[in-house]
């Protein structure tokens, strides 16, 4: 989008496009620090808020199931061998994957966390979303199912792959009149057979693209979307579905640039907002964002957090908040 958006009855200005530089972040411009002094260290990655449990997806092959620290910050889980996070695995117990990313899906058969990784370790492309049963008590969480992606993509470099995930119910969607790119038509999610109940949409660093997959149980998957973000990166992507938008996230080589966008008229994401970041928070280099739920809702704010990749001052995770 080049600023506006042609409407049939007029021009509707998109907030912050026309200038690049965004406009103010529509919530507080305080940040606080939302962890102990080095906890996690460097690599800090993806965020995804469940609830009462932050999870957090490290570069080095870890997940990570946060609580309440029972003073407005976030701890490690000590239960269930959560205590140092997790070591992730690709199906099989083999490699390490380059986590980036995490979302959680709704129950079921289908439901579960699942983790956006971009490489085996530090080695070639591989552009993956896995799946992770996070019941057990076990250190070590084996995928239980991979959809590899890369083919269906354009080359990118190895570490410059996938850094964001998140699911977005098929009900949102279709309510929001989504098409569907590989029919031309209105998405129809029961043409899909069993899958997990919504459409995933992974980032990608080194083309600022946004892809839409359904991610069949049977292992296949097709591509609904393709989403030119007009940003320089994607290191995050969350739905909020309180607003039924999805928030694109870039990290400090675009200033902490953020963009929200919403299903238009012609049945594709188009970007309804630029924001800049808090302008409490100095250019850090945030590669995680998450946005709390309409419960969390008082005196017209609500809180989200930020996961610091480079640990500045020994922090990695930080919190603001967001108009409601």
């Amino acid at each position: 989008m080049a600023g506006v958006v042609a409407a049939a009855l007029g021009v509707v200005v998109v907030p912050g496009v026309a200038g690049a530089a965004g406009v103010t972040w529509p919530g507080g411009s305080a940040v606080s620090n939302a962890d102990a002094s080095n906890v996690f260290g460097s690599d800090l990655s993806g965020l995804y808020l469940e609830g009462s449990v932050l999870w957090g997806a490290q570069n080095s092959g870890k997940l990570w199931r946060l609580v309440p620290d029972g003073a407005g910050k976030w701890k490690p889980d000590t239960t269930n061998g959560w205590s140092s996070g997790k070591k992730l695995k690709f199906p099989g117990g083999s490699g390490t994957p380059d986590s980036e990313g995490v979302t959680v899906t709704g129950a079921g058969a289908s439901g579960g966390v699942f983790v956006a990784s971009e490489r085996n370790g530090s080695g070639s492309s591989r552009l993956s979303v896995l799946r992770y049963d996070v019941s057990g008590s076990s250190t070590t969480l084996t995928a239980t199912k991979e959809w590899n992606l890369t083919s269906n993509l354009p080359s990118v470099s190895s570490n410059g792959g996938f850094e964001a995930v998140t699911w977005v119910p098929d009900g949102s969607l279709t309510a929001a009149g989504f098409r569907d790119e590989s029919t031309g038509a209105a998405y129809n999610p029961g043409g899909y057979g069993a899958h997990t109940g919504g459409v995933f949409f992974v980032g990608v660093e080194d083309t600022a693209m946004v892809y839409g997959f359904v991610l069949q149980d049977s292992g296949a998957f097709t591509r609904v979307a393709s989403i030119d973000s007009g940003m320089d990166g994607v290191m995050e992507l969350q739905w909020e579905p309180q607003a039924s938008r999805l928030w694109v996230v870039c990290d400090d080589n675009c200033d902490g640039e953020h963009r929200t966008m919403k299903v238009d008229g012609f049945g594709a994401f188009a970007t309804t907002a630029v924001y800049k970041r808090p302008s409490g928070m100095p250019n850090y280099n945030n590669e995680g964002y998450a946005v709390s739920g309409s419960a969390e809702c008082v005196g017209g704010t609500k809180p989200v957090y930020w996961a610091d990749d480079s640990n500045d001052s020994g922090h990695a995770l930080r919190k603001g908040t967001l108009s409601c």
